[in-house]
């Protein structure tokens, strides 16, 4: 009798656990109330790695970097601040390390060399592995705001030709960023919806992004939009003025690098030449001291 019971007692507690697992009762409003005002923001998860990260970067900080410059190229490259402080002292630390090893080797192999030397050694390949990121960052900042100089080129004849056929200016603004695709048109259409969004004119939105990217060629064109929205001043030569100026600096560019990769390239000819009349000479030099 009272095995049954319990057995009873037990499908009972699993069929009413079911049910309310199927159909939860709802909370009261009290409950939802006190839920409500106990939640806080989501706080991150702060994983041991996250500390530790978090940690390095405020070292680092504590320096003074990144620089306003550098946290121009972040923005523009779309990078993490924090990041990339991480990235700069773990590049650091690992060109000591390797330094270091380098320095044990020759330690070991009897061909040490003095221990200032060797910590010279260490302090410089470590603070070119901290600048290291740095480089890099900088490197495609330069080849993206390129690639912005020239998509601001397209965009402003396509104001001047929106211009042209009758549209406003800022009807002119967002059509023309429409049309585009890519990085720098998208930039322009979110600087514009900002605009829109926060109830402040395009031009000024612009200034900000260029600001943002350190691109004066896009505060420039804020300057001009503006000065063409508030007092009514003709914008299509200037428009068309700063598009040539854009292609004629885009050109001038293009050629430079052109120019660089050309010297470059006379690098290693210029060795391969001395190798080969080393090839050449050098069976002829030993002769003829041989014969002495």
């Amino acid at each position: 009798m009272i095995g049954t019971l319990l057995w009873g007692a037990c499908l009972g507690m699993g069929l009413w656990a079911i049910a309310v697992w199927l159909v939860p009762p709802k909370p009261t409003l009290q409950e939802v109330l006190a839920t409500l005002a106990a939640t806080s923001a989501p706080s991150p998860q702060r994983s041991p790695v996250w500390r530790a990260k978090y940690r390095i970067a405020g070292v680092v900080g504590s320096f003074g970097f990144p620089t306003t410059g550098l946290r121009a190229d972040l923005n523009v490259v779309g990078g993490d601040v924090e990041r990339h402080l991480v990235s700069k002292a773990l590049c650091s630390l690992t060109g000591a390390g390797l330094g270091s090893l380098v320095g044990l080797a020759l330690v070991v192999s009897g061909t040490g060399s003095p221990w200032l030397i060797s910590v010279a050694t260490i302090a410089g390949v470590a603070v070119i592995g901290f600048l290291l990121p740095d480089f890099r960052v900088r490197e495609a900042a330069r080849r993206r705001r390129s690639a912005f100089r020239h998509a601001l080129g397209a965009y402003l004849n396509l104001v001047r030709i929106l211009l042209a056929g009758g549209a406003g200016v800022d009807s002119a603004l967002s059509d023309g960023a429409g049309v585009g695709t890519g990085w720098a048109f998208h930039q322009l259409r979110q600087a514009l919806v900002t605009a829109e969004v926060t109830r402040s004119t395009p031009w000024e939105a612009f200034e900000r992004l260029g600001d943002d990217l350190d691109l004066s060629q896009l505060s420039d064109l804020a300057a001009a939009v503006g000065l063409a929205g508030t007092d009514g001043a003709k914008i299509r030569s200037s428009l068309a003025a700063k598009a040539a100026a854009l292609r004629a600096r885009e050109l001038t560019d293009s050629e430079g690098e052109a120019r660089a990769a050309t010297e470059r390239m006379s690098l290693p000819i210029v060795l391969l030449m001395l190798g080969f009349l080393l090839f050449i000479g050098y069976p002829a030099l030993i002769s003829v001291l041989n014969g002495l």
